[in-house]
């Protein structure tokens, strides 16, 4: 991950909903254990259909010059070729999406001293 020239879909977990949001920088940030977003790119402000979501997550980051979310509800980060629309999940949804999957058991991180 680094800030060149792209496009990438960042999925986390966020108070028991699943966040999908497209981002044009994404990189480790500087605080231990947490991930650096910025340049977040919401659609066209002309599109006569609004997403009701989309609209929930504008309001939320309106102001947002970046945002840091923590490695462990990161779920994905995806370079891709273009933008997609941002939006949040319902835990009930998310949970019988992925009913059928363990995760894998990862001990927590541990600073250099």
């Amino acid at each position: 991950m680094n800030n060149k020239k792209g496009i990438y879909k960042i999925q986390f977990h966020n108070q028991g909903k699943l966040y999908e949001l497209y981002a044009r920088q994404v990189s480790m940030s500087n605080m231990y254990a947490f991930i650096e977003v910025a340049d977040i790119i919401f659609g066209e402000k002309t599109k006569v259909v609004v997403d009701p979501s989309e609209e929930r997550l504008k309001q939320e980051f309106s102001s947002v010059k970046r945002t840091y979310i923590p490695l462990h509800s990161v779920v994905r980060i995806d370079e891709v070729d273009k933008e997609g629309i941002n939006k949040i999940i319902d835990k009930a949804d998310v949970e019988s999406a992925v009913s059928n999957i363990t995760p894998f058991p990862m001990p927590p991180l541990q600073p250099k001293n």
